[in-house]
């Protein structure tokens, strides 16, 4: 689980999984259950993978109509 600032106490779950020379990295948002995923090279950092999963959810709970947001 990680806890991402802006999302007040919600957590995301992230989950990767190496398959070769490629990472699968999902990310799921706990209050909604939206979940997303993104692809990346295997040996590129933990940091970096879940980074590009945290944006990618950020960017589809804000295109749902940012409802589902926290209002900081």
């Amino acid at each position: 689980m990680v806890r991402v600032p802006g999302f007040g106490d919600r957590e995301i779950f992230i989950e990767i999984v190496t398959v070769g020379a490629y990472a699968k990295v999902a990310a799921i948002d706990s209050a909604t259950g939206t979940e997303v995923s993104v692809t990346g090279p295997a040996n590129a950092s933990r940091d970096s993978l879940e980074a590009a999963a945290v944006a990618k959810l950020e960017y589809v709970l804000k295109k749902r109509g940012g409802s589902e947001l926290p209002q900081d």
